[in-house]
């Protein structure tokens, strides 16, 4: 069993590389965080098309508004635009951060003592490759913030999530912990797929606030560095593109059903008022608490699916019948239809063309 961590009256449960494929359902990303990442390398006249095949990212699925793409697809594509752009940070600051920036701020951390050790070394790497946005760590008697200060107001939303993102998931890895957060604040109004950064940081993830703030509890800023080099080259295979699904939010209701049903096969997922059972809680109750957090039990189910759908296509050795059985539908068909309500595309569309390769090539 993993080991478990008391932060903020919250249980954090260490991650588990070992479960990290589990059902196959590591999760998938939102397209629009793929057109977020393509938008720098347009604005600087980059031919995106063959950094999307590379990916094995149709060019149509962009269209697609509910479309999603795996992990695996996701960091390809995020190597890709390192490689043509020499940039780390996808042309989203007037600096650009060089590839093997990543690696380096890495290396540098991991001879700290301690999380909050490691945080102000990261954060002062950031300084020397960033120019618009400099991040800084705050720390008050019980709460801790990773505070975001940019040099004008028109950084983009996607900026300031991709440098929490990183921030948080090296966190998560250097001390192997699920950090729980508090919150965050961001500076830039809500955009349509704002949802996904709750998903990110949680619900109480906040838009048009002028500042960004993230705020999670300070003790974790005392938790011992256990990562060694050694640990390094696997970790930088998919990271830091690995960070949107890996490291969210852990402390939901939600999240802790997603973890209960990802150690069951599909067609041995609990009724609600089983589940409900195993939660110890009325049916009435769990429904309340999943509406506060703007869930529904036939959502997550979906979710899931969704997801070792998206996974299971990808491996590509697997008929689309064997996948729509493997995720508890009887029928092709009737899987057909569920896949496209979902992503907006047939499940054809989303088999891989491609391999990720290591992001500190």
């Amino acid at each position: 069993m993993p080991e478990s961590i008391m932060i903020g009256g919250r249980i954090c449960n260490m991650s588990d590389s070992r479960n990290d494929h589990l059902d196959g359902a590591r999760g998938s990303i939102s397209i629009h965080f793929v057109h977020d990442a393509l938008a720098g390398a347009r604005r600087q006249g980059v031919d995106t098309a063959p950094l999307l095949a590379a990916a094995g990212i149709p060019p149509e699925r962009l269209e697609a508004a509910r479309a999603r793409v795996s992990p695996r697809q996701y960091a390809t594509l995020w190597r890709a635009l390192a490689d043509r752009m020499d940039d780390e940070f996808f042309g989203l600051d007037s600096h650009p951060m060089r590839r093997g920036s990543f690696r380096l701020m890495c290396h540098s951390v991991l001879t700290s003592r301690n999380l909050e050790q490691a945080m102000r070394r990261a954060m002062q790497v950031f300084a020397m490759v960033l120019d618009d946005t400099r991040p800084e760590l705050v720390r008050f008697e019980d709460c801790a913030a990773v505070v975001l200060h940019d040099r004008h107001p028109a950084v983009p939303l996607f900026a300031h999530g991709t440098l929490l993102m990183i921030l948080q998931g090296l966190a998560c890895w250097l001390t192997d912990r699920r950090i729980a957060l508090i919150g965050a604040d961001l500076a830039q109004p809500e955009p349509i797929h704002g949802e996904e950064y709750r998903v990110l940081f949680g619900r109480e993830t906040r838009f048009g606030r002028g500042r960004t703030v993230l705020r999670f509890d300070a003790t974790a800023l005392a938790l011992a560095v256990v990562r060694r080099p050694a640990d390094l080259r696997d970790f930088l295979q998919a990271a830091p593109a690995n960070f949107l699904v890996r490291y969210r939010n852990p402390d939901s209701l939600a999240a802790r059903i997603r973890h209960s049903l990802r150690r069951r096969e599909p067609a041995d997922w609990p009724d609600f008022d089983t589940l409900a059972k195993q939660f110890n809680a009325s049916a009435s109750t769990l429904r309340r608490r999943l509406d506060e957090e703007g869930q529904s039990y036939q959502g997550i189910k979906d979710a899931l699916r969704r997801d070792m759908a998206i996974e299971l296509l990808g491996q590509g050795d697997a008929s689309v019948l064997e996948v729509a059985q493997r995720i508890g539908f009887a029928e092709a068909s009737a899987f057909h239809r569920a896949f496209r309500k979902w992503t907006g595309a047939s499940p054809a569309s989303y088999r891989e063309r491609a391999e990720a390769g290591p992001f500190d090539r």
